[in-house]
């Protein structure tokens, strides 16, 4: 207290000043009509760019949770999307009527990528989903792009996803206009660039052209798309195209993804082994 009357009383006349500038700049801006309307339009000016700064701030800081709630919306326009495809009247042969069980097989679970690989031959991601959320070995994983890969291990909370972008993986794919069927496969070079093979050189195939997963495949709902075609060679010695694919997927920056659940699989992969016992 003493420290403050002390300091008060050495500075005396310097504060005595600025009291008398500010009630003159009072009295000023209370009796002059135009430095009044000079002083309450710049105050709001700096007023607003000041809330507008904070109100950047508070965005910025809830911008996990926004990514956050737009992968969760996402999650649901994906399922109703795979439903609505799967009873596409247009899609479908005449007089087929798809179960509406088959049609809603699929159901998404948002997880956010916590370690990813690009570089190497056979890459993997690790999510923040595990089994205590339902997610189990096998089940397909996209993003909002397209395919990404097939969960391969799993602990309560991480899973670990065989990536797109690995040695091992293929991904039953159609090219749209064209109709064919391949199989999307990575040569382990260009994360940005994956190959389509067993693609016939009987069949057009044109660039441009979007690949997306087909119809075959147990694991990812058809439609989901894996690239679009860069470039297409032919080897005379073959039967096949060499189709280049530019990926839908941007590795580099992935930051949320879509486990998929097929409710189907075990009844389905069950009957495909009985068939494969008999074979025996």
């Amino acid at each position: 207290m003493l420290q403050l009357v002390d300091f008060v009383v050495r500075n005396r006349f310097f504060l005595v000043f600025v009291l008398l500038e500010v009630l003159s700049a009072w009295l000023i801006v209370r009796n002059n009509t135009y430095w009044g309307a000079t002083y309450f339009n710049t105050s709001n000016y700096y007023v607003a760019k000041t809330l507008a700064f904070s109100n950047s701030v508070r965005d910025y800081t809830k911008l996990d949770e926004i990514n956050a709630d737009l992968a969760s919306e996402n999650a649901h326009l994906h399922a109703q999307v795979a439903r609505l495809s799967q009873t596409n009247k247009s899609q479908l042969p005449a007089g087929y009527v798809p179960d509406s069980a088959f049609a809603a097989r699929f159901t998404y679970t948002v997880a956010k990528v916590v370690d990813n690989e690009t570089n190497k031959a056979n890459n993997v991601i690790t999510i923040d989903k595990g089994t205590a959320h339902g997610i189990k070995p096998g089940m397909g994983v996209i993003s909002a792009t397209g395919v990404v890969g097939k969960v391969r291990f799993c602990s309560e909370h991480y899973s670990v996803i065989t990536s797109i972008l690995h040695s091992n993986f293929m991904v039953s794919s159609k090219l749209v206009r064209s109709k064919e069927i391949g199989y999307a496969k990575w040569d382990g070079k260009d994360p940005n660039l994956i190959d389509m093979i067993d693609v016939s050189k009987y069949t057009k195939v044109f660039k441009g052209d979007s690949a997306v997963t087909s119809d075959q495949n147990s694991v990812f709902p058809p439609n989901i798309m894996v690239g679009k075609v860069q470039s297409v060679a032919v080897n005379p010695n073959q039967t096949f195209y060499n189709i280049v694919l530019s990926l839908a997927t941007d590795f580099r920056n992935l930051s949320y993804v879509y486990v998929v659940q097929n409710h189907q699989l075990v009844e389905q992969e069950n009957l495909k082994a009985k068939t494969i016992e008999l074979k025996k």
